[in-house]
Protein backbone atom coordinates (compact mmCIF):
# COMPACT_ATOMS: atom_id res chain seq x y z
CA UNK A 1 0.00 0.00 0.00
CA UNK A 2 1.65 3.04 -0.45
CA UNK A 3 0.90 6.05 1.50
CA UNK A 4 1.43 9.83 1.65
CA UNK A 5 1.84 11.27 5.25
CA UNK A 6 -0.14 14.58 5.30
CA UNK A 7 -0.65 14.91 9.35
CA UNK A 8 -2.02 17.38 11.59
CA UNK A 9 0.47 18.95 14.21
CA UNK A 10 -1.69 19.10 16.93
CA UNK A 11 -0.13 15.62 18.27
CA UNK A 12 3.44 16.23 16.31
CA UNK A 13 4.44 13.05 15.64
CA UNK A 14 2.42 10.09 14.10
CA UNK A 15 3.56 6.76 12.84
CA UNK A 16 1.13 4.46 10.82
CA UNK A 17 1.47 0.92 10.94
CA UNK A 18 1.68 -1.33 8.15
CA UNK A 19 -1.85 -3.33 8.47
CA UNK A 20 -4.89 -3.37 6.01
CA UNK A 21 -6.62 0.03 4.78
CA UNK A 22 -9.60 -0.19 6.86
CA UNK A 23 -8.11 -1.10 10.00
CA UNK A 24 -5.25 1.90 9.95
CA UNK A 25 -3.88 2.71 13.22
CA UNK A 26 -2.05 6.42 14.27
CA UNK A 27 0.96 5.99 17.30
CA UNK A 28 0.97 9.52 18.76
CA UNK A 29 1.84 10.89 22.13
CA UNK A 30 -1.88 11.55 22.30
CA UNK A 31 -4.77 10.80 20.72
CA UNK A 32 -5.15 12.89 17.25
CA UNK A 33 -8.70 14.21 15.96
CA UNK A 34 -11.40 11.40 15.16
CA UNK A 35 -11.31 11.51 11.56
CA UNK A 36 -7.38 12.38 11.12
CA UNK A 37 -6.37 8.98 10.16
CA UNK A 38 -8.33 9.09 7.17
CA UNK A 39 -5.99 11.22 5.68
CA UNK A 40 -3.95 8.29 4.89
CA UNK A 41 -6.36 7.64 2.45
CA UNK A 42 -4.49 10.48 0.39
CA UNK A 43 -2.94 8.60 -2.46
CA UNK A 44 -5.77 6.53 -3.06
CA UNK A 45 -7.61 9.57 -4.17
CA UNK A 46 -5.34 10.90 -5.87
CA UNK A 47 -4.40 8.02 -8.18
CA UNK A 48 -8.50 8.16 -8.86
CA UNK A 49 -8.30 11.48 -9.94
CA UNK A 50 -5.94 10.69 -11.92
CA UNK A 51 -7.22 7.65 -13.23
CA UNK A 52 -10.80 9.51 -13.92
CA UNK A 53 -8.83 11.86 -16.01
CA UNK A 54 -9.09 9.68 -19.06
CA UNK A 55 -12.74 9.45 -19.44
CA UNK A 56 -15.02 11.29 -21.07
CA UNK A 57 -16.62 14.40 -20.37
CA UNK A 58 -19.92 12.32 -18.91
CA UNK A 59 -17.93 10.30 -16.87
CA UNK A 60 -16.16 13.34 -15.97
CA UNK A 61 -19.45 14.60 -14.50
CA UNK A 62 -20.14 11.57 -12.33
CA UNK A 63 -16.34 10.99 -11.74
CA UNK A 64 -17.05 14.21 -9.81
CA UNK A 65 -19.80 13.72 -7.96
CA UNK A 66 -18.25 10.47 -6.45
CA UNK A 67 -14.50 12.16 -5.98
CA UNK A 68 -16.76 14.99 -3.94
CA UNK A 69 -18.50 12.23 -1.72
CA UNK A 70 -14.89 10.49 -1.01
CA UNK A 71 -13.18 13.78 -0.18
CA UNK A 72 -15.54 15.21 2.14
CA UNK A 73 -15.43 11.49 3.57
CA UNK A 74 -12.37 11.12 4.16
CA UNK A 75 -9.29 13.70 2.94
CA UNK A 76 -10.90 17.03 5.77
CA UNK A 77 -14.08 14.34 7.40
CA UNK A 78 -17.07 16.87 6.81
CA UNK A 79 -20.43 15.09 7.98
CA UNK A 80 -18.72 13.59 10.86
CA UNK A 81 -20.74 15.70 13.68
CA UNK A 82 -20.23 14.67 16.94
CA UNK A 83 -23.21 13.98 18.56
CA UNK A 84 -23.21 16.90 21.14
CA UNK A 85 -21.22 19.26 18.77
CA UNK A 86 -22.26 22.68 18.71
CA UNK A 87 -24.54 24.27 16.22
CA UNK A 88 -23.15 27.67 16.13
CA UNK A 89 -20.45 27.66 12.87
CA UNK A 90 -19.34 30.65 11.28
CA UNK A 91 -22.39 30.50 8.64
CA UNK A 92 -24.96 31.58 11.79
CA UNK A 93 -22.08 33.54 13.15
CA UNK A 94 -20.29 35.76 10.92
CA UNK A 95 -16.68 35.63 11.63
CA UNK A 96 -13.73 35.80 9.02
CA UNK A 97 -11.64 33.33 7.10
CA UNK A 98 -8.47 31.71 8.86
CA UNK A 99 -5.43 32.93 6.55
CA UNK A 100 -2.53 30.24 5.87
CA UNK A 101 0.79 30.60 4.56
CA UNK A 102 2.50 27.82 3.24
CA UNK A 103 5.92 27.51 2.07
CA UNK A 104 7.66 24.44 0.41
CA UNK A 105 11.24 22.86 0.64
CA UNK A 106 14.57 24.45 -1.16
CA UNK A 107 13.47 23.73 -5.13
CA UNK A 108 15.70 25.05 -7.75
CA UNK A 109 16.00 27.90 -6.04
CA UNK A 110 17.01 27.32 -2.75
CA UNK A 111 14.07 29.26 -0.93
CA UNK A 112 14.89 32.22 -3.08
CA UNK A 113 11.52 32.36 -5.39
CA UNK A 114 9.65 32.06 -1.98
CA UNK A 115 11.71 34.45 -0.49
CA UNK A 116 10.90 37.06 -3.03
CA UNK A 117 7.76 36.30 -3.38
CA UNK A 118 7.34 36.82 0.38
CA UNK A 119 8.84 40.24 -0.26
CA UNK A 120 6.56 41.10 -3.42
CA UNK A 121 3.18 40.49 -0.79
CA UNK A 122 4.88 42.33 2.07
CA UNK A 123 5.22 45.27 -0.43
CA UNK A 124 1.93 45.14 -2.10
CA UNK A 125 0.41 44.87 1.91
CA UNK A 126 2.30 48.44 2.62
CA UNK A 127 1.25 50.12 -0.12
CA UNK A 128 -2.65 48.62 0.32
CA UNK A 129 -3.06 48.85 3.67
CA UNK A 130 -1.08 52.56 3.31
CA UNK A 131 0.74 51.35 6.63
CA UNK A 132 4.42 51.22 6.15
CA UNK A 133 5.22 49.24 8.78
CA UNK A 134 3.19 46.21 7.54
CA UNK A 135 4.31 42.68 8.09
CA UNK A 136 3.97 39.13 6.35
CA UNK A 137 3.15 37.99 10.21
CA UNK A 138 0.55 41.01 10.81
CA UNK A 139 -1.66 39.49 7.79
CA UNK A 140 -1.61 35.41 8.08
CA UNK A 141 -2.93 33.28 11.35
CA UNK A 142 -0.81 30.05 10.49
CA UNK A 143 3.10 29.72 8.87
CA UNK A 144 3.74 26.25 8.21
CA UNK A 145 7.22 25.53 6.06
CA UNK A 146 9.54 23.02 5.43
CA UNK A 147 13.35 23.32 4.43
CA UNK A 148 14.00 26.53 3.15
CA UNK A 149 10.13 27.25 3.46
CA UNK A 150 10.67 26.32 7.19
CA UNK A 151 13.77 28.60 7.55
CA UNK A 152 11.59 31.56 6.00
CA UNK A 153 8.74 30.86 8.83
CA UNK A 154 11.05 30.72 11.25
CA UNK A 155 13.00 34.33 10.21
CA UNK A 156 9.23 36.55 9.43
CA UNK A 157 7.03 34.54 12.40
CA UNK A 158 9.76 34.88 15.63
CA UNK A 159 9.38 37.55 18.06
CA UNK A 160 11.92 40.02 18.51
CA UNK A 161 12.80 42.05 21.19
CA UNK A 162 10.73 44.77 20.28
CA UNK A 163 7.65 42.26 20.05
CA UNK A 164 8.10 42.66 16.64
CA UNK A 165 8.91 40.19 13.87
CA UNK A 166 12.59 39.39 13.75
CA UNK A 167 13.02 40.05 10.05
CA UNK A 168 11.14 41.53 7.82
CA UNK A 169 10.24 39.74 4.11
CA UNK A 170 13.23 41.51 2.68
CA UNK A 171 15.66 41.49 5.05
CA UNK A 172 14.37 37.92 4.54
CA UNK A 173 15.15 37.11 1.39
CA UNK A 174 18.63 38.66 2.20
CA UNK A 175 19.41 36.45 4.25
CA UNK A 176 18.77 33.60 2.57
CA UNK A 177 20.42 34.74 -0.48
CA UNK A 178 23.53 35.37 1.72
CA UNK A 179 23.70 32.28 3.72
CA UNK A 180 22.62 29.86 1.34
CA UNK A 181 25.25 28.58 0.76
CA UNK A 182 26.30 27.70 4.46
CA UNK A 183 22.83 26.43 5.27
CA UNK A 184 22.51 24.18 2.38
CA UNK A 185 25.44 22.18 1.80
CA UNK A 186 26.25 20.91 -1.44
CA UNK A 187 27.41 17.49 -2.01
CA UNK A 188 30.72 18.66 -3.95
CA UNK A 189 33.79 18.85 -1.81
CA UNK A 190 35.26 16.48 0.80
CA UNK A 191 34.38 15.26 3.96
CA UNK A 192 36.34 18.18 5.87
CA UNK A 193 34.69 20.63 3.59
CA UNK A 194 31.19 19.89 4.35
CA UNK A 195 31.82 19.56 7.85
CA UNK A 196 32.88 23.07 7.91
CA UNK A 197 30.14 23.91 6.66
CA UNK A 198 27.72 22.14 8.65
CA UNK A 199 29.50 24.02 11.64
CA UNK A 200 28.93 27.36 9.99
CA UNK A 201 24.95 26.83 9.85
CA UNK A 202 25.45 26.20 13.26
CA UNK A 203 26.88 28.86 14.26
CA UNK A 204 24.93 31.00 11.50
CA UNK A 205 21.21 29.73 13.22
CA UNK A 206 22.94 30.37 16.85
CA UNK A 207 23.68 33.90 16.12
CA UNK A 208 20.33 34.62 14.43
CA UNK A 209 17.83 32.89 17.07
CA UNK A 210 19.88 32.70 20.03
CA UNK A 211 17.86 31.32 22.62
CA UNK A 212 15.02 31.59 21.32
CA UNK A 213 12.26 28.51 21.42
CA UNK A 214 8.89 27.49 19.49
CA UNK A 215 7.33 29.31 22.54
CA UNK A 216 8.61 32.92 21.18
CA UNK A 217 6.66 32.71 17.79
CA UNK A 218 4.18 35.14 16.93
CA UNK A 219 1.50 32.69 15.53
CA UNK A 220 1.48 28.83 15.07
CA UNK A 221 3.91 27.83 13.53
CA UNK A 222 4.33 24.25 11.73
CA UNK A 223 7.98 23.15 10.49
CA UNK A 224 8.35 20.00 9.02
CA UNK A 225 11.31 17.16 9.37
CA UNK A 226 11.59 13.53 9.53
CA UNK A 227 12.50 11.52 12.63
CA UNK A 228 14.97 8.84 11.47
CA UNK A 229 14.59 7.36 15.15
CA UNK A 230 11.10 6.68 14.74
CA UNK A 231 10.79 6.49 10.79
CA UNK A 232 7.87 9.07 10.70
CA UNK A 233 7.13 12.64 9.88
CA UNK A 234 7.80 14.75 13.10
CA UNK A 235 6.13 18.47 13.07
CA UNK A 236 7.66 21.35 15.49
CA UNK A 237 4.58 23.11 16.29
CA UNK A 238 4.00 25.90 18.46
CA UNK A 239 0.67 24.84 19.79
CA UNK A 240 2.20 21.73 20.72
CA UNK A 241 5.41 23.54 22.71
CA UNK A 242 2.25 25.46 24.64
CA UNK A 243 1.07 22.59 25.87
CA UNK A 244 3.64 20.21 26.45
CA UNK A 245 7.36 21.34 27.31
CA UNK A 246 8.64 18.51 25.72
CA UNK A 247 7.65 19.52 22.29
CA UNK A 248 9.43 23.12 22.64
CA UNK A 249 12.65 23.30 20.54
CA UNK A 250 14.88 26.08 20.07
CA UNK A 251 14.11 27.86 16.75
CA UNK A 252 18.51 27.31 15.72
CA UNK A 253 17.68 23.21 15.86
CA UNK A 254 14.49 23.16 14.67
CA UNK A 255 15.82 25.37 10.89
CA UNK A 256 19.02 23.28 11.26
CA UNK A 257 16.72 19.85 11.37
CA UNK A 258 14.19 21.15 8.54
CA UNK A 259 17.18 21.77 6.30
CA UNK A 260 19.34 18.69 6.90
CA UNK A 261 20.04 16.88 3.93
CA UNK A 262 20.66 13.37 4.30
CA UNK A 263 22.71 12.79 1.20
CA UNK A 264 25.05 15.28 2.49
CA UNK A 265 26.17 15.71 6.56
CA UNK A 266 23.37 13.36 7.56
CA UNK A 267 20.71 13.39 10.51
CA UNK A 268 20.50 15.95 12.72
CA UNK A 269 20.26 14.57 16.57
CA UNK A 270 18.89 17.11 18.71
CA UNK A 271 16.44 17.09 22.42
CA UNK A 272 13.43 19.45 23.26
CA UNK A 273 14.35 22.45 25.70
CA UNK A 274 13.69 20.10 28.83
CA UNK A 275 15.58 16.93 27.40
CA UNK A 276 12.60 14.66 27.11
CA UNK A 277 12.19 14.45 23.53
CA UNK A 278 14.85 13.32 21.37
CA UNK A 279 14.77 13.13 17.63
CA UNK A 280 17.06 11.96 14.63
CA UNK A 281 15.81 14.62 11.95
CA UNK A 282 16.80 15.32 8.45
CA UNK A 283 14.95 17.61 5.34
CA UNK A 284 11.69 17.81 5.66
CA UNK A 285 11.31 18.22 2.42
CA UNK A 286 11.72 14.56 2.09
CA UNK A 287 8.28 14.14 4.07
CA UNK A 288 6.01 16.92 3.66
CA UNK A 289 7.74 19.41 0.85
CA UNK A 290 4.60 20.92 0.65
CA UNK A 291 3.06 21.54 4.29
CA UNK A 292 -0.03 23.03 2.59
CA UNK A 293 -2.09 19.84 3.81
CA UNK A 294 -0.44 19.57 6.99
CA UNK A 295 -1.18 23.54 8.13
CA UNK A 296 -5.25 22.89 6.48
CA UNK A 297 -5.43 20.02 8.82
CA UNK A 298 -4.01 21.45 11.88
CA UNK A 299 -6.50 24.31 11.54
CA UNK A 300 -9.65 22.38 10.75
CA UNK A 301 -8.96 19.96 13.96
CA UNK A 302 -7.33 22.58 16.13
CA UNK A 303 -10.55 23.77 17.77
CA UNK A 304 -9.25 25.72 20.81
CA UNK A 305 -7.30 27.94 18.33
CA UNK A 306 -9.85 28.17 15.37
CA UNK A 307 -13.21 27.37 16.83
CA UNK A 308 -15.49 28.39 14.12
CA UNK A 309 -13.72 26.71 11.10
CA UNK A 310 -15.11 23.81 9.60
CA UNK A 311 -14.14 23.45 6.45
CA UNK A 312 -11.93 25.01 3.66
CA UNK A 313 -14.44 27.84 2.70
CA UNK A 314 -13.81 29.32 6.24
CA UNK A 315 -9.89 29.44 4.89
CA UNK A 316 -7.65 31.66 2.75
CA UNK A 317 -4.41 29.92 1.50
CA UNK A 318 -1.34 30.87 -0.34
CA UNK A 319 1.40 28.64 -1.14
CA UNK A 320 4.99 29.45 -2.12
CA UNK A 321 6.70 27.03 -4.31
CA UNK A 322 10.38 27.20 -4.63
CA UNK A 323 10.75 26.64 -8.73
CA UNK A 324 11.02 23.48 -10.13
CA UNK A 325 14.23 21.52 -11.13
CA UNK A 326 15.57 20.75 -14.64
CA UNK A 327 17.51 18.17 -14.76
CA UNK A 328 17.96 17.85 -18.38
CA UNK A 329 14.84 15.57 -19.54
CA UNK A 330 15.86 13.21 -21.84
CA UNK A 331 19.77 13.20 -20.63
CA UNK A 332 21.44 9.99 -20.26
CA UNK A 333 23.67 11.44 -17.37
CA UNK A 334 23.16 9.83 -14.13
CA UNK A 335 21.54 11.73 -11.53
CA UNK A 336 22.97 12.48 -8.15
CA UNK A 337 21.41 10.75 -5.09
CA UNK A 338 20.48 14.74 -3.96
CA UNK A 339 18.89 15.07 -7.08
CA UNK A 340 16.79 12.06 -6.65
CA UNK A 341 16.02 13.43 -3.21
CA UNK A 342 15.09 16.76 -4.62
CA UNK A 343 12.49 15.03 -7.84
CA UNK A 344 11.26 13.43 -5.24
CA UNK A 345 9.79 16.45 -2.85
CA UNK A 346 8.95 18.32 -5.93
CA UNK A 347 6.41 15.79 -6.95
CA UNK A 348 4.73 14.94 -3.97
CA UNK A 349 4.24 18.76 -3.43
CA UNK A 350 2.48 18.65 -6.85
CA UNK A 351 0.23 15.48 -5.72
CA UNK A 352 -0.52 18.01 -2.54
CA UNK A 353 -1.34 21.19 -4.85
CA UNK A 354 -3.61 19.39 -7.12
CA UNK A 355 -5.34 17.53 -4.11
CA UNK A 356 -5.61 20.72 -2.10
CA UNK A 357 -7.32 22.51 -5.49
CA UNK A 358 -9.65 20.15 -5.73
CA UNK A 359 -11.04 20.31 -2.66
CA UNK A 360 -11.49 24.21 -3.07
CA UNK A 361 -12.81 23.82 -6.07
CA UNK A 362 -15.20 21.19 -4.44
CA UNK A 363 -16.04 23.79 -1.83
CA UNK A 364 -17.17 26.53 -4.74
CA UNK A 365 -14.24 28.64 -3.53
CA UNK A 366 -11.53 30.43 -4.59
CA UNK A 367 -9.46 31.31 -1.84
CA UNK A 368 -6.40 29.11 -2.59
CA UNK A 369 -3.60 29.99 -4.96
CA UNK A 370 -0.42 28.64 -5.64
CA UNK A 371 2.71 30.70 -6.50
CA UNK A 372 5.57 28.36 -8.79
CA UNK A 373 7.16 28.13 -11.49
CA UNK A 374 7.61 24.82 -13.12
CA UNK A 375 10.21 23.33 -15.38
CA UNK A 376 8.25 24.56 -18.49
CA UNK A 377 7.86 28.25 -17.66
CA UNK A 378 11.19 28.63 -16.11
CA UNK A 379 12.65 26.91 -18.59
CA UNK A 380 14.39 29.70 -20.36
CA UNK A 381 15.19 31.40 -17.38
CA UNK A 382 17.02 28.19 -15.29
CA UNK A 383 20.18 28.42 -17.73
CA UNK A 384 20.07 32.01 -16.18
CA UNK A 385 19.57 31.11 -12.75
CA UNK A 386 21.61 28.10 -12.71
CA UNK A 387 24.83 30.25 -13.68
CA UNK A 388 23.77 33.14 -10.87
CA UNK A 389 23.78 30.35 -8.57
CA UNK A 390 27.03 29.13 -9.24
CA UNK A 391 28.59 32.42 -9.42
CA UNK A 392 26.49 33.19 -6.26
CA UNK A 393 26.10 36.87 -7.09
CA UNK A 394 23.36 38.69 -5.68
CA UNK A 395 21.96 40.75 -8.41
CA UNK A 396 22.03 38.07 -10.68
CA UNK A 397 20.10 35.69 -8.51
CA UNK A 398 17.54 38.11 -8.09
CA UNK A 399 17.43 39.17 -11.75
CA UNK A 400 16.88 35.80 -12.97
CA UNK A 401 14.27 35.26 -10.28
CA UNK A 402 12.29 37.98 -10.51
CA UNK A 403 12.20 37.04 -14.53
CA UNK A 404 9.99 34.44 -13.13
CA UNK A 405 7.44 36.33 -11.76
CA UNK A 406 6.90 38.06 -15.34
CA UNK A 407 5.82 34.93 -16.93
CA UNK A 408 2.17 33.16 -17.09
CA UNK A 409 2.03 30.94 -14.42
CA UNK A 410 -0.65 27.53 -13.85
CA UNK A 411 -3.06 26.37 -11.78
CA UNK A 412 -4.74 22.71 -11.13
CA UNK A 413 -7.76 22.35 -12.97
CA UNK A 414 -9.68 18.72 -11.24
CA UNK A 415 -9.14 15.95 -13.41
CA UNK A 416 -7.48 17.95 -15.86
CA UNK A 417 -4.09 18.54 -14.37
CA UNK A 418 -2.26 21.83 -15.26
CA UNK A 419 -3.20 24.36 -16.91
CA UNK A 420 -1.48 27.62 -18.26
CA UNK A 421 -3.53 30.95 -17.04
CA UNK A 422 -3.50 34.65 -18.28
CA UNK A 423 -2.34 35.67 -14.72
CA UNK A 424 1.51 35.87 -13.81
CA UNK A 425 2.74 35.59 -10.49
CA UNK A 426 3.37 38.87 -9.62
CA UNK A 427 -0.34 39.91 -11.05
CA UNK A 428 -1.62 36.78 -8.52
CA UNK A 429 0.25 38.32 -5.69
CA UNK A 430 -0.97 41.64 -5.71
CA UNK A 431 -4.58 40.29 -5.88
CA UNK A 432 -4.17 38.12 -3.26
CA UNK A 433 -2.38 41.08 -1.08
CA UNK A 434 -5.79 43.00 -1.57
CA UNK A 435 -7.36 39.86 -0.22
CA UNK A 436 -5.80 39.83 2.57
CA UNK A 437 -6.48 43.19 3.65
CA UNK A 438 -10.28 42.45 2.84
CA UNK A 439 -10.37 39.73 5.54
CA UNK A 440 -8.22 41.91 8.20
CA UNK A 441 -10.98 44.58 7.83
CA UNK A 442 -13.79 42.30 8.16
CA UNK A 443 -12.32 41.25 11.33
CA UNK A 444 -12.94 44.77 12.58
CA UNK A 445 -16.64 44.60 12.26
CA UNK A 446 -16.99 40.69 13.34
CA UNK A 447 -18.21 39.86 17.04
CA UNK A 448 -16.67 36.42 17.59
CA UNK A 449 -13.01 36.18 16.88
CA UNK A 450 -11.75 34.45 14.13
CA UNK A 451 -8.58 33.23 15.77
CA UNK A 452 -8.28 33.15 19.43
CA UNK A 453 -4.32 32.17 19.95
CA UNK A 454 -2.59 30.13 22.95
CA UNK A 455 -0.30 32.36 25.28
CA UNK A 456 2.11 30.14 27.58
CA UNK A 457 2.11 30.68 32.02
CA UNK A 458 6.14 30.86 32.61
CA UNK A 459 5.35 27.80 34.93
CA UNK A 460 5.16 23.76 32.73
CA UNK A 461 2.55 22.82 31.38
CA UNK A 462 1.20 19.47 31.06
CA UNK A 463 -2.08 19.49 29.18
CA UNK A 464 -4.40 22.16 27.11
CA UNK A 465 -6.49 22.94 30.48
CA UNK A 466 -3.46 24.93 31.77
CA UNK A 467 -2.37 26.23 28.82
CA UNK A 468 -3.85 30.13 28.93
CA UNK A 469 -6.28 30.97 25.81
CA UNK A 470 -6.50 34.57 25.25
CA UNK A 471 -7.92 36.65 22.24
CA UNK A 472 -5.01 38.31 19.85
CA UNK A 473 -5.57 42.32 19.99
CA UNK A 474 -4.41 41.42 16.28
CA UNK A 475 -7.10 38.70 15.40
Amino acid sequence: MSTIFILSSYSSHYKITSTPPSHLHLHSPSSPPPHLASLFHFSSLIFISNCMAEYNTDMDKLSYEIFSILENKFLFGYNEEPKHQNKITNKTVKTGKVRILSIDGGGATDGILAGKSLAHLESFLSKKSGNPNARISDYFDVVAGSGAGGILAALLFTRGRDGTPMFTAKQALEFMIENRRNIFRSSSGGILRRCLRSAKAEKLLRKTFGEYTLKDTLKPVLITCYDLATGAPFLFSRADALEVDGYDFKMRDVCLATAANPTVTGAVEMKSVDQRTKIVAVDGGIAMNNPTAAAITHVLNNKLEFPFCNGVEDLVVVSLGNGESDYGVGSKRSLLPSQFVRIAGEGASDMVDQAVSIAFAQSGTSNYVRIQANGIIAKSEQGKLEKAMKTNKKTEILCAVEEMFSKNTYESILFKGKKIVESTNLEKIEAFAGELIKEQERRKTSILPTVVLKHSFPTPRTSSSTTLSTMSSSC
